[in-house]
């Protein structure tokens, strides 16, 4: 058995493997982000000054804490619910493949909490500050109060991994026996490009997926140079009951759909900060050159206009989910979250919606993230913003055609302008004149 005080060395050891990646860049620290000093402006926030204002109440329960309370008025669903094993969170020293950490999260908010757990863990989609941290002591009192984290999250949360912003961070890492990371043969950082034989190590997957391996729901074993997996032992798993004893937990699940949607929101999310941080800071320094030199304060510098290009190709490129892996088989979950999430809209005249599931080659029937209807897609600098659509409009009328967008079809490139053009407010006017509307 390991020690408190060798679980206390290689949590260090951990944190300083992956805050190897952070940077040193504190330009958000600065104007014209003012990311410590800026009031947040998002849904903890505003769960927060509701509680403190008396309008909302959470209730504790003696089992989960204010967990189920906080879901509920967060509006985020239990079907939503992914387990993690390896111990890669602050709160290591309670996690392990019997306990995992439970992960809840909306388009906006996750959700951290392990049984036993000290806090509750927050992080969330800020349109002004990128993505805010808090947590939420475990103990019963009369208002409970979110608490604003700073510099201990962004040192794993604000590095090369996360696109040199604060923000979300997915891994996939060889675990062992008792949920410690096996750092000398590495981890994968994961998104919606990742091939399934490099996700969910560390990771706990309830689901049907065919042919396809991965490395979840396994401990590995640790040689003198690697880390042997046998990805078969975890394959198109259905239940957790040998695993994890269910009592624990408000469900039973960790499904491999809510997986997959939450490595493509948080990378999503991630680029969203990147795109408003890169457009804010150039925009700001252009201001100062502007009025230096007396110039035109309407009209964007070339160097402002190729950062906004540069940053906005990629915002779109994986908004269209260029990269995406190619499903081998069908994936199919446990818990109804696939059924919960596509019921949510919205929806056109037709019946469609860009959360509808395809699952059976792709994620989405019509590839555009769902995240574009987001406050921080809405809250983006208006130059960005209007390069963002001008781009969009122009991939899927065809005006920009090019190797990247095959899997835009004629057909889904259509749908995806008729979903939008009814259901997304703020279009540009020449959307719907270009669609004869």
């Amino acid at each position: 058995m390991k020690t408190e005080h060798s679980q206390v060395v290689i949590g260090l050891l951990f944190a300083l493997t992956f805050g190897s990646y952070a940077i040193a860049d504190d330009r958000f620290e600065e104007e014209p982000i003012n990311y410590h000093d800026a009031p947040a402006d998002n849904p903890i926030a505003d769960l927060q000054q509701r509680i403190k204002e008396g309008a909302v109440k959470l209730d504790f329960d003696e089992t989960f804490g204010y967990l189920a309370s906080v879901l509920e008025h967060l509006n985020i669903s239990l079907e939503s619910q992914v387990l993690v094993f390896s111990k890669t969170s602050f709160q290591h020293r309670y996690i392990s493949p019997e306990t995992p950490r439970a992960v809840y999260f909306n388009d906006d908010v996750y959700i951290g909490s392990v049984p036993s757990g000290d806090v509750i863990e927050f992080s969330a989609a800020d349109p002004n500050l990128g993505t805010v941290f808090y947590t939420l002591p475990q103990y019963k009192v009369d208002r409970p109060e979110f608490v604003r984290q700073g510099h201990n999250c962004l040192q794993c949360h604000a590095s090369t991994l996360t696109r040199g912003v604060p923000g979300h961070l997915v891994r996939s890492v060889y675990t062992d026996e008792e949920g410690f990371p096996i750092l000398k043969v590495g981890s994968h950082l994961t998104t919606q490009d990742s091939p399934f034989k490099e996700r969910w190590g560390g990771w706990y997957v309830t689901g049907m997926h065919g042919a396809a391996r991965h490395l979840g729901n396994v401990i590995a074993t640790e040689t003198q140079r690697a880390a042997n997996i046998d990805m078969e032992a975890g394959a198109n798993q259905t239940t957790l009951d040998a695993r994890v004893d269910p009592d624990q937990y408000l469900t039973a699940h960790s499904d491999i759909v809510a997986l997959m949607i939450l490595e493509h929101q948080t990378g999503m999310h991630n680029l969203l900060t990147r795109a408003d941080f890169e457009t804010r800071m150039a925009m700001h320094r252009q201001a100062v050159t502007d009025k230096i030199f007396e110039r035109d304060p309407d009209k964007l510098s070339e160097s402002t206009e190729r950062i906004i290009a540069n940053i906005g190709d990629k915002l779109i490129a994986y908004m269209l989910y260029v990269n995406e892996i190619e499903l081998e088989d069908p994936v199919k979950g446990t818990s109804g979250f696939a059924e919960m999430f596509s019921k949510r809209g919205p929806t056109d005249n037709q019946g469609r919606s860009l959360r509808e599931f395809d699952l059976d080659s792709r994620m989405f029937k019509y590839p555009l993230s769902f995240l574009i209807y987001s406050p921080q897609f809405d809250g983006l600098p208006d130059p960005m913003k209007e390069y963002v659509y001008k781009r969009l409009w122009d991939i899927l009328t065809a005006v920009i055609d090019t190797d990247e967008y095959l899997h835009l079809t004629n057909a889904k490139s259509r749908a995806i302008r008729e979903i939008l053009i009814e259901t997304k407010p703020g279009l540009p006017a020449y959307w719907k004149m270009g669609a004869g509307i």
